[in-house]
């Protein structure tokens, strides 16, 4: 692929990213909903008119021939897989740089019912609503299990933000709950692929994984060694990146431009550990997000801009649209395709917003915050699709599944915000009227520990 070539290309896709947010914006249309919906537009998707071979056919002039403008088209699309791949890299560090526990003190019950319900009672809905269907897939089972148990950190830091709900007890409690609900999810969802590959006669694909080479030797016993390992990693991983970081933080300096590449080295180097253990690199660059947390966000938050800068400026758009490429809407014509995706949207929102009101009814909060706490845990977006793509990509997930995730970030992403405000602050809850005992809390927590 000539230089001329691959700008014209990329500047068509950057063109397309760029302007169709930007309108839909106007609407109140989430970014990431419209990037998304972008990649489903360009993609052979079954709706859409796969943009990327019809600009290399109209270009084939500086290609040289129609064989070479379909290998031009090949070679860019797996371009922007691994755009997107790095992207997700970026996405999961950047939620685990999000992460601040020092609140939790202040609200320590809310926290721990909204943790432990809003994550078993969707992960169980997920869990059984998959075996429906698929009995005998376990990896599977639990795959589902982790999207209904993960949370939108993407959607609830905005929310909360906007509503300036940051210093109440409500809003300390949603965020922190947020926070460790997807560190579960995220190790449910490296338990279920590595499962994947016990259980399945095609394996997984190759990887660096030293416990998937001598998995023979350790029989049965190989999810117990495995999960240990998961744990293991989680805390020496955060207390090792924690040191590393403070310790480069304090020799090159706050504010140069070497650091940002120092905590990316940082990142990359904790996900290829992990990798050789046979954890996701997701899992990985989300616990070295979390390492970094306190060293990026508390000595330097320009540099932490910066990092998310690129992240949300150059490469987590890309993973969005390689998602909505990938979706097929052909497959809704195969049977129980429409059950599925009502079953997946039902069940997703009828055990989330249940759990999360009795959690915060179980710890003295009015109805109208426990529905609102409930709704918060409603969308589904970058740790959901994020999952579901890498179910997809190794097989795991059943395509009218995968399908049924985007339909269901997309239907449970727009309406949340707009609810959640209507009910928090029905009757002045604002201005002092009824109810405001459920957003109290301690003079401890301060704006900035949130956000």
């Amino acid at each position: 692929m000539s230089d001329a070539t691959f700008l014209i290309l990329f500047l068509a896709l950057t063109a397309v990213m760029a302007v169709f947010p930007f309108v839909m914006k106007r609407v109140g249309v989430p970014s990431v909903i419209s990037l998304l919906v972008v990649g489903m537009l360009i993609g052979p998707t079954g709706i859409g008119v796969d943009l990327i071979p019809l600009l290399s056919k109209a270009i084939a002039f500086l290609v040289g021939s129609s064989a070479q403008a379909a290998e031009t088209a090949e070679t860019f699309t797996i371009f922007i897989d691994k755009l997107g791949a790095l992207g997700l890299m970026f996405l999961m560090s950047l939620a685990g740089m999000e992460a601040d526990f020092k609140l939790i003190g202040s609200c320590r019950k809310p926290v721990i019912m909204l943790s432990v319900l809003t994550f078993i009672v969707p992960a169980a809905g997920g869990f059984l609503l998959y075996r429906h269907y698929f009995p005998d897939a376990i990896a599977g089972q639990l795959l589902y299990a982790s999207l209904f148990a993960s949370h939108s950190v993407g959607i609830v830091f905005p929310v909360m933000r906007e509503l300036k709900l940051s210093k109440t007890r409500f809003g300390a409690s949603v965020l922190i709950a947020t926070v460790v609900t997807d560190i579960a999810s995220i190790l449910l969802l490296a338990v279920a692929v590595q499962m994947y590959g016990r259980t399945s006669s095609a394996g997984l694909p190759e990887t660096l994984s030293i416990l998937e080479r001598h998995a023979d030797l350790l029989g049965s016993n190989y999810m117990f060694v495995f999960s240990a390992l998961v744990v293991a990693y989680v805390i020496l991983t955060v207390l090792g990146v924690h040191r590393i970081g403070k310790a480069a933080m304090s020799r090159i300096g706050a504010g140069e431009d070497l650091m940002v590449t120092m905590i990316l080295l940082i990142i990359l180097f904790a996900a290829l550990i992990g990798e050789l253990f046979g954890i996701n690199f997701i899992v990985g660059s989300f616990i070295a997000g979390l390492g970094l947390s306190r060293v990026v966000r508390q000595r330097d938050m320009l540099l932490f801009r910066r990092f998310e800068s690129i992240g949300y400026g150059f490469l987590i758009p890309f993973l969005f649209v390689s998602i909505g490429m990938k979706t097929d809407f052909r497959v809704f014509a195969r049977p129980g395709s429409v059950s599925i995706i009502l079953l997946t949207i039902l069940v997703l929102v009828g055990t989330k917003v249940a759990s999360g009101f009795f959690a915060l009814r179980l710890s003295g909060f009015r109805e109208r915050a426990g529905l609102a706490a409930g709704l918060m845990t409603v969308p589904q977006l970058s740790a959901t699709l994020t999952a579901a793509a890498i179910g997809k990509g190794l097989g795991i997930l059943d395509e009218r599944f995968f399908n049924a995730v985007i339909i269901l970030s997309i239907v449970t992403t727009l309406p949340v915000p707009s609810l959640v405000r209507a009910i928090l602050f029905k009757r002045g809850v604002r201005n002092g009227g009824e109810g405001l005992d459920d957003f109290d809390i301690p003079d401890v927590v301060k704006d900035e520990d949130l956000l």
